[in-house]
């Protein structure tokens, strides 16, 4: 691990350390245009196209996921120069990104695939194709939420000398504690061992008539509601602690103690509410 963080390019002009540091930032920005490219073809297929799965169209969870490894790509992307200049611009922090972007790719990529097909992409092991592409999918989206929290690790481990304390602090226990987060709730959401496979405790198995936009079951509990909460951890810690640098700089660190411990509550109250059957709302 020591060796892990102490990965800084050896000593080089300053055009040299920039140059490295950039090619991280565009391995991120291709992940990211990759993600937004098929969010346009999502979104006309799902005025066009009337099939459904589970009895909303099929192009609802593509979009979701288009837009929520968007949002955790750019995530990464303006979190990285919280990390000291050499250290961001070595092999770790290259290699995690790397990591981030070709899990997303491939995750988004065959979801996209198993819409247009008319096809479940998780939960599906009706054919060994699928099933194979579900256990990959699953050992990718591990791998992903572990580059965060890598990233995350560089920023505590490795700062950047000038990095506010409260975005630092924010932006670091944020993807670390996110990440810790949304990997247990990802694994037993995955593992179909509460109430059967699927993301339903209870209620009606249907995702028709869900909360808007997000989709949660009304009719009873729903896993995935700790998931989203788990996941967005890595955006709420930063962008509390960037309000606590402008507002209250002082209480910056019990600040975002506070904050870290809200949302951890918030996340296991939520699974609990989960567990018992009952609908977020």
């Amino acid at each position: 691990m020591t060796m892990l963080f102490n990965d800084s390019i050896s000593p080089a002009s300053s055009q040299d350390v920039q140059a490295l540091g950039d090619r991280t930032r565009r391995l991120l920005i291709v992940g990211i245009g990759l993600q937004v490219a098929l969010t346009l073809p999502s979104l006309i297929a799902l005025f066009i196209d009337d099939r459904v799965l589970n009895d909303i169209s099929v192009w609802i969870k593509p979009l979701k996921f288009q837009a929520s490894l968007t949002l955790m790509l750019v995530t990464l992307l303006l979190l990285l120069p919280l990390i000291e200049q050499r250290t961001r611009a070595g092999r770790g922090v290259w290699l995690a990104s790397l990591t981030a972007v070709i899990t997303a790719s491939g995750e988004i990529l065959y979801i996209t695939l198993q819409a247009a097909r008319g096809r479940a992409s998780h939960f599906n092991i009706s054919t060994p194709f699928e099933a194979m592409a579900y256990s990959v999918m699953g050992a990718g989206a591990a791998l992903l939420v572990l580059s965060s929290l890598a990233i995350g690790l560089y920023i505590l481990r490795r700062p950047r000398p000038d990095a506010p304390a409260g975005l630092r602090l924010g932006a670091g226990w944020g993807l670390v504690l996110g990440s810790v987060a949304t990997l247990i709730t990802a694994f037993v959401l995955g593992g179909g061992q509460i109430d059967g496979p699927g993301h339903w405790v209870g209620g009606v198995r249907t995702d028709l008539g869900g909360l808007p936009l997000l989709g949660w079951s009304r009719t009873g509990g729903d896993l995935r509601v700790p998931h989203f909460f788990a996941t967005h951890i890595m955006q709420a810690l930063p962008i509390l602690g960037l309000a606590l640098d402008r507002l209250a700089p002082t209480f910056a660190r019990p600040g975002m103690l506070i904050g870290a411990a809200v949302s951890l509550a918030i996340v296991i109250a939520t699974f609990f509410q989960a567990v018992q059957g009952q609908p977020f709302l």
